[in-house]
């Protein structure tokens, strides 16, 4: 019987995990894309979008029977009668909001096939969205505690409920809009999921660790493909619906997963500020772009060129320039958040990260401007 430490299986299922899905990831990309060429299932460029060429948006696809496989063959090595280990993920308590959580990911993930294929209505999109968060709810996984914020703990599980919802939606749709340019969404997921899957490691929880560690690896190798990837030679993709809406998914889960815990550590981190701090950017961002639509006296679902990474290409920085910028102003958030999370009171920490939030806006408005200007000028 082969034997292994908790310590060493935590690290052990989270490198198998990861190359499981990287590999599985790998072979499954280049199938996509050889149908999408044969099959002209491309996504045409328009005025508002940032490529120039007819580009397969079928990447998603991948993600869910890659995190899925992975997922269960590493649990099930760790599961064989002549494999011991200290942290037997077989008994784990996450099972049932897993099994919950996996029906509402198989049901946005058909419905972001069918989108990317011949079009869903946005209406039919939000009431799937609504029933994934309510099967995740059915599976336990809803936000039981606001530890502290605005002076809340515990509270009313019909509350918690409707935040669940409300979160999971507004997750779901934020990584979708926020994939506007190469290796965005792709780049802020993978950045979310790192910080999760260490989070849950350090708190011995190794099916969600599993879990964001198999996600990281398919995002990593189609993060490949989309950004160095040749168009020309048919070797780029994109993600697409069904990439974003997935992705989204699982960042709720883990994200209200990890808030369930009473506190993260020996000098105890706020599990509500560490639990939502990765998701800071794509949320702001597009809290921001819709209260800009409506004071505009715009639809806030119709779409326009007003989100952070448009704003960097307005100061002329280049494609790759700017998705490293805001992978990096994603970084500082989540690393200040932690830094804060035990110092000072959450409320305050949502009040620092909005002033910044808003004072970056800023200074990027005037330099714009000043650009402008001396564009005119010439």
């Amino acid at each position: 019987m082969i034997s292994i430490s908790s310590a060493h299986t935590l690290i052990l299922g989270a490198t198998i995990v990861f190359l499981v899905s990287i590999v599985l990831t790998g072979i499954i990309i280049p199938k996509i894309l050889l149908i999408a060429y044969r099959k002209n299932l491309f996504d045409e460029p328009d005025e508002r979008k940032i490529h120039k060429g007819a580009i397969p948006r079928l990447g998603g696809i991948a993600f869910v029977p890659a995190l899925i496989f992975s997922v269960c063959f590493t649990i099930g090595i760790f599961c064989l009668p002549f494999v011991h280990v200290d942290c037997l993920v077989c008994d784990s308590d996450n099972g049932i909001g897993i099994c919950f959580g996996l029906c509402g990911l198989v049901l946005l993930y058909l419905v972001g096939i069918a989108d990317d294929l011949v079009g869903v209505q946005y209406r039919a999109k939000f009431v799937i969205q609504i029933i994934s968060a309510v099967l995740l709810i059915m599976g336990g996984i809803w936000i039981d505690n606001l530890n502290g914020f605005c002076g809340v703990y515990s509270w009313s599980p019909i509350l918690g409920c409707l935040l669940t919802v409300l979160v999971t939606v507004f997750f779901v749709n934020a990584i979708n809009l926020i994939d506007g340019i190469d290796g965005l969404a792709s780049g802020l997921s993978a950045v979310a999921l790192v910080s999760y899957g260490i989070l849950f490691l350090y708190v011995d929880d190794l099916l969600n660790a599993l879990i964001s560690f198999a996600l990281l690896g398919a995002l990593l190798q189609f993060f490949y493909y989309n950004v160095f990837g040749n168009a020309k030679k048919g070797k780029k993709i994109f993600m697409g619906d069904t990439g974003a809406l997935c992705v989204g998914f699982v960042l709720t889960y883990l994200s209200v997963s990890l808030s369930r815990f009473p506190s993260i550590g020996t000098t105890p981190l706020n599990p509500l500020v560490v639990a939502f701090s990765p998701m800071i950017l794509p949320c702001f961002d597009v809290l921001r772009v819709f209260f800009g639509r409506i004071r505009a006296g715009k639809s806030p679902f119709l779409p326009d060129r007003t989100h952070i990474h448009h704003k960097l290409l307005n100061l002329g920085m280049s494609t790759p320039r700017a998705m490293v910028s805001i992978l990096s102003i994603s970084i500082f958030f989540i690393g200040l958040n932690m830094l804060l999370s035990n110092l000072i009171d959450s409320v305050l920490i949502i009040v620092i990260d909005i002033v910044l939030w808003i004072v970056f806006n800023l200074f990027l408005n005037k330099r714009i401007a000043m650009k402008r200007q001396s564009e005119l000028e010439k």
